[in-house]
């Protein structure tokens, strides 16, 4: 079982896939508690990335085709929107 906590903007942090059957249980802001699977929260996170990946032009592998830049951002999110009383 996994525990993750929503933070002040509506977000928890998650840089990777967790196993799709694994329990997650999420602290939300306001008290309330949710308990989703992993494929449940990797679908978010799919959702999160592409949103990411379009709003700055990489294609669906996270490339940049644009010329190269001496600074490289990170091509990956680490925060996932939620909110309580989402869908399982």
């Amino acid at each position: 079982m996994i525990t993750l906590q929503q933070d002040a903007d509506g977000f928890v942090r998650m840089n990777r896939h967790f196993p799709g059957k694994t329990p997650i249980i999420i602290l939300f802001t306001d008290g309330s508690t949710g308990e989703y699977t992993g494929a449940r929260l990797n679908g978010l996170y799919d959702l999160a990335l592409a949103t990411f990946r379009a709003e700055n032009r990489l294609d669906a592998k996270g490339f940049s085709r644009s010329p190269a830049k001496t600074v490289h951002a990170t091509n990956n999110v680490e925060f996932v929107p939620v909110t309580a009383g989402m869908a399982p």
